[in-house]
Order: C-alpha cells, then structure tokens, then sequence
C-alpha cells in the first residue's frame, strides 16, 4: 500500500482540481432549489411587521380565493410542530438548533419577520401574491433593540488565573480600551431553501444544510417520527458560512406543509429573510485590559465581552475561545455575558468566537506594542507560550514564531517606519499593520464506507456534506492515495443522511474528521479483497494466506513481490462472482470532550496588510495582504489557498463594510439587501499573497491536516485597523472603519 503519513505521496500535497467543477460550470450540480417533482406547489412565508407583541388576528379570506391557493396555514391548521430536545453531542445522534421555539408555536411575536403565517400555492407569483394577501391585526409593543451594550452585567467567569485585577494596578503600562463589532448577515448566494416530499409517515428533504445528520434528527423530533422517516440531502450549497449549520423554521414549515396536502413543497427564502430570518453574527462589545513591563512581558490580561442575542435563546458569542493560550500571561481573566434584544437568534458566522474575539484581542496588542515603543511583531515573539497556559497541556503542533517570521520576511517588515503617516508611495500615504491568529483543530465523529468495484474503480460515501470548500476532491484524494488509484477512478458520494453519519462542515473541523475514517474504512476494503484474492475460483493466490499478499497501487502481489508483477485488484472480484467489497470505517470526535485532552490542538497564522490612504479625497483602501498559515498538512494546496483568500476577502469586508443595521421603531433590518449591505467586491481586493508552512499535526490525524476554512478570517481586521492607525494616527475600535472616522 502507498505511504500515508511521511515519505512522498502521489495525490496527497498536490494542486488539484475540484473534481466536482465540471458539474457546476455545465450546469449539473443541483442545488436544494433546482429540483423539481411533479404536482409540487410552492410556500411563501408571511412575516410579522412587528419586533415585539401579540397577533391579534389573522384575515386569510381573502388569500384563500385567490387562483392558484392551496392553503394558507397557521397556528391553528399547521398541524403540530413540536421543539427539539437540543443536545450538545456531537455525532450521529446530535439535535442542534439555534431558534429552539417551533415554529407558529404561539401568538407571541419576538423579533420582525417572524412567521406568522405560511401561503402555499400552485405557482411562485400565486404564493406571493397570496402572502401579501393575508392581513395580521397586532398589539404592538416597542422593540428593544438597542446597539449598546452594557459592559459589566452578570458576567460569568470562563478562564481565570492568577491575579490580574493586582498585576494590572501594580503595572507601569497598561491598556485599556473598548472594541466593538457590529452585527453583520450571512449573505451566501445560495439563498436557504426547504423542498419537502411526504411519502406516508416518511419525509424526503433537499436541503441547504452544513450538516444533514443533524437536520435529519431535528426535523424527526418536530415532526413526531423516527429519525429513520427523515431522509435530507444536500448534494451542493452555494456556501453557508455557517448560517446553515443548524436547521431554521422554514424548513418544518415546508415539511409541515407537505404533510397537510400530501404534495411537494418548495420553500426558498427570499433575500430579505436572510436578515431576519436566519441567523447573523450578534453585535459584540469587548473591554480588552493588558499590562506589560518595559521589555513587553505581559503581565495581565482581561477581557469582559458580552454579545446581544434573541429574547429565548441563549446564543454564546466564544470570544474568549483562543485568549487563554494565544500568549503567555500569568495574570488572566475572561467572562461573558448575553444581552437580550428583539432580534432573531444570532448563529455561528465564519469563525465565531475566536474572530470577534482577536479582533479586540490584537488591536489591543497593537496599541500595547505603541505604547511600549516596541515592534508589534517582536511583542508577540517576547510572549510566546511553551504550552497552552490555559489548559496547562503541551500544544501538539505550534509554529506561530515561524508565521510571523516568514510573513515580516515575505511583506518586508523591516522597511516599515513606526511613524505614524511617514510612509508614501505615489503621492499616497501607506500603513502596514499586522496581526497573529489562531483557529481550533479538532475532529468530530464521523463514519466512511469504501468500496473497491468490479470496474477498477472505487466508491467512498459520507454522510457529511460539501458546501463548496472542495470536500468531494478531498475525501477523492484521500482514497485515491490509500488505493493507489487516479483520481478520476475515485467517486464520491456526500449529503444524503442515509449514507454512514458524517461530521458537520464548521468548525475547520470536517476535513480532519474524515481522514481517519476513510482511511480506516480504505484499508478495511482492501483487507476484504485480499480475501478475495485467496479464496476466489481460479485465482493464481487461492489457498494461500491473506497475509501472504499484499496490495500496492490497484494491484495484488505475493509479499515482497515487485507491484508490476501484480493483477489488477479487480480481476479477483470478478473471480469470485463480485461486483464489489467494501470496508467501513469510524473515528471518534475530539471536539467538545469532557475529559481534559493530551494537546492542546490549534492552528496558527499571521496576517500582514498595507492600505493606502489619499486624505485629499477620503479613499482608504487595502493594497496588499501578504498571510502565512501553520495548519498542518495541506492536502490539497489549490483549494486551500482559496479557502485562505476568500476568508481574507471576507476580513475586508467585516472591516471595511458590514454592518447590520435595525430600525429603533419597529425592529426590522434596515439594509436588508445587497445595495445597502454592502459587501466586499472585486475592487477593493488587493492581489492576495498567501504562504504555508507544513508541519503535519499527526496527533490529530494520520495525515497530520487541520482545517484552515476560518483561520484566515481571525485577526485581519486587527491587521486591518492596526494599517488603519500607522496611515492615519486614528485608532478605530468599532467595526466597520467608517471614512467618517478618519476625517479631521
């Protein structure tokens, strides 16, 4: 069998295609929308015009009379709709979602857009023009949705050690500022959308799910069926960021909807329900407190976040997630709180927790390093860790001290004047800033099934998902090399909760998750072939032992045997009258433990950027982004150089653009479509320079690859703000950086 972990490899560490591309760019992947079924009708929520109060009554006479109307359901007709009893395992029989309330539960309205009501009808104009139709009579209350945030209400301490509240009193310098992030949407282009079928007391769902086990057994448990009668699919997703983790409300809706009539319904949310609808980072306010002495030595750090979130559920913004190990301080403490507002419940966005969290978290080492007069790259060298601090475990793989060296090399760090507006460069003024980051490298469960075919070919299946970050090429790639087999001999088959339980696609986590399992599950298939080999009719091996043989690149050979002497596998299955053997393999997850692990498991990575600024017309823009990424093995260098461009453009985007706003009347999202949500586009990316430096972290998994999905979101808009202040001497502490901030 070909190396796995050490030595050269054939597909593993190569630029490869996507081996699904051909089926995007002809048009044949289908999304959760694109199917069809024949008699399906089509669902359009009515939202509510109100943030906060009660239904008084729902008017549906005149929507029912409208051509094409096959219902318009409520509270009272719906059927019923029961909540999920959330767990927090993770696995095959995790239930996780993020608005727990059913939906049409009860009169009770708590955040704008919530549904009310649901208009099903024969074509998709009939179904608007019905929802539009249907008059709801409220008493109204004023919503709260105030942005600001108290900064000291019923903290919960998450990580404490020493005495920071002394250390930081007793020091000669100190920091102590306040950074806010504002609450920003999900915008993939993929809209969420719900397509039901009924069969009996079963259900079918095409979905847009990051995680189609979970789906399945939410949408069992409100439905009142065995999770065996929930079938959900998602063979493609145009991107979720993590606004598709968790099952949302239209989805039992249009499951509930197929239930009453019997047919097909198709529910796909409209762009302003993304707003509301759907999830969002919350808004979050962070006090950051550090001190150091003269030679940069952290002595303390404190950091008092608390983050806004829905009036029922209790949504936890992590911030702290990465604080406790980034750098060594004896002196720590970090709490957390939640702010209840009449907005719909916030969800993970591309890097929850550790994103917000290094935003304020390396502004403040930015203006710690000023004050101390010290180069911000050498402050985060003076206060590297020889363990995790917060855990009191070695890290099984850390080569931040690497990344900062490489990037300051690759950027030309060294030509950087600390002067704050001295830089120029074609009559502009240049700022270079710089931040570390950092990203959690764990795995969830996960089961593979590998099948090695008749046709020299061979089949892996997963019941974990692609939601466009490359998982069908990697899970191809990981056979292939396990197998010895081309590339193109390899097909994939993901999202279908029928197929072995995979992992959720967040977290970074699910290429690490699946590579112990498809390589146990490879390796068990080619133990039921050489079993083949010995016992098949008329095979050159039969009666000798399985042991005796050996299987190297597609072919069988006696042990010790050259390989090109060998037959090719699939002549012995043939032998023996089969189509196929097949081997099964499982991993257990690592992430969410109780019991304290061996290592502390991390990638790490560091983000330098330049901006230009031209005061005399107010036009700030990123020029260059130079980032090196320490996350293991890079199986796949094509793809995950995109994974890292794309975070980083995203990272413009949170620092330069985003920004959820809601209206103080009636709570509604006031930006709620892509004019007025403003995004990062083509020009306002720079050329983007990205650099990995691989030392593979096998006490993860047998290839040694973590997952570099968000890390290359964390810490740029520090990087950002940081460039921001050395241009223009204007230190932005709220996100988004506004031209209005830096006007005199």
């Amino acid at each position: 069998m070909p190396a796995i972990a050490g030595g050269p490899m054939s597909v593993i560490g190569k630029a490869q295609p996507r081996v699904d591309g051909p089926l995007k760019v002809s048009g044949k992947a289908l999304y959760a929308s694109d199917h069809n079924f024949p008699g399906m009708v089509y669902a359009v929520p009515v939202c509510s015009t109100i943030a906060s109060g009660e239904i008084q009554r729902i008017n549906t006479s005149a929507a029912e009379k409208m051509p094409g109307v096959r219902a318009i359901f409520h509270r009272e007709n719906i059927g019923r709709l029961s909540r999920a009893a959330v767990n927090h395992e993770f696995g095959a029989n995790m239930v996780r979602l993020d608005e727990t309330r059913a939906p049409l539960e009860e009169d009770v309205v708590r955040y704008y857009g919530q549904y009310v009501a649901l208009a099903v009808a024969d074509t998709f104009p009939q179904a608007m023009a019905a929802a539009e139709a249907v008059k709801v009579t409220y008493r109204e209350h004023k919503p709260y949705v105030d942005e600001r945030l108290a900064p000291e209400i019923n903290h919960k301490v998450e990580s404490e050690r020493g005495d920071p509240v002394t250390a930081f009193s007793e020091a000669e310098i100190q920091v102590d500022q306040t950074y806010g992030l504002p609450p920003e949407t999900h915008n993939p282009i993929e809209l969420h959308a719900s397509l039901a079928l009924r069969e009996g007391s079963t259900f079918t769902l095409y979905e847009t799910s990051q995680g189609v086990v979970n789906h399945r057994n939410v949408l069992a448990q409100m439905l009142g069926v065995p999770k065996e009668n929930v079938r959900v699919i998602t063979k493609f997703m145009g991107s979720g960021f993590g606004g598709k983790l968790w099952p949302w409300t239209q989805s039992a809706l249009a499951a509930a909807a197929a239930r009453q009539l019997d047919k097909p319904v198709k529910l796909v949310v409209s762009r302003r329900m993304m707003f509301q609808n759907v999830g969002h980072r919350p808004r979050v306010q962070q006090r950051i407190r550090l001190s150091a002495t003269r030679d940069g030595k952290l002595t303390s750090l404190r950091q008092d976040y608390v983050n806004h979130t829905s009036i029922l559920d209790d949504y936890h913004e992590n911030c702290a997630e990465a604080t406790p190990f980034m750098y060594s301080v004896p002196n720590l403490r970090v709490t957390s709180a939640l702010a209840r507002r009449n907005v719909g419940a916030p969800c993970p966005m591309r890097g929850p927790g550790a994103v917000p969290g290094l935003w304020a978290t390396e502004s403040a080492m930015d203006e710690l390093a000023l004050k101390l007069g010290m180069d911000p790259v050498q402050l985060r060298l003076v206060n590297e860790p020889e363990i995790d601090e917060g855990l009191q475990i070695p890290f099984s793989s850390r080569h931040l001290k690497e990344c900062l060296s490489t990037g300051a090399e690759k950027f030309g760090w060294s030509k950087r004047d600390p002067r704050v507006g001295a830089m120029k460069r074609d009559g502009l003024t240049l700022g270079w800033g710089m931040a570390a980051c950092t990203w959690i490298a764990d795995r969830f469960p996960c089961t593979a099934n590998v099948e090695l075919r008749d046709d020299g070919t061979a089949r892996v299946s997963c019941a974990t998902q692609d939601i466009g970050t490359g998982t069908y090429t990697i899970l191809a790639q990981i056979a292939a090399e396990k197998l010895g087999l081309p590339i193109d001999k390899v097909e994939v088959v993901l999202g279908d909760s029928q197929l072995p339980a995979g992992p959720l696609s967040g977290g970074s986590m699910a290429t690490a998750s699946v590579v112990p399992a498809v390589l146990e599950a490879a390796g068990k298939g080619i133990d039921s072939l050489l079993a083949t080999a010995v016992s098949a009719p008329g095979s050159k091996f039969a009666g000798r032992k399985a042991a005796d043989l050996e299987y190297t690149n597609g072919r069988v050979h006696a042990r010790g045997e050259p390989a090109t002497g060998g037959i090719p596998y699939q002549d012995f299955l043939r032998m023996g009258n089969q189509q196929a053997v097949s081997g099964r393999g499982s991993s257990e997850g690592t992430f969410g433990l109780a019991t304290k692990p061996q290592f502390s498991s991390h990638s790490f990575g560091a983000h330098f950027v330049e901006v230009t600024w031209q005061p005399e017309i107010a036009r700030l823009r990123v020029s260059r982004v130079v980032s090196v990424i320490d996350a293991g093995r890079i199986l796949n260098p094509l793809a995950g150089r995109n994974q890292i461009e794309g975070a980083v453009v995203m990272g413009i985007g949170m620092s330069l653009f985003e920004e959820t706003s809601y209206d103080p009347r009636n709570g509604a999202p006031i930006n709620s479509n892509l004019a007025d949500y403003i995004v990062a586009a083509n020009a306002d990316v720079p050329a983007l320079e990205v650099h990995f430096i691989e030392y593979p972290d096998t006490k993860l998994n047998e290839l040694g690859a973590r997952g570099i999905g968000e890390i290359g979101l964390a810490g740029m808009s520090a990087a950002i703000a940081n460039a921001v202040y050395h241009a223009t001497g204007v230190r932005v502490r709220e996100l988004p950086i506004k031209i209005e901030n830096l006007l005199p």
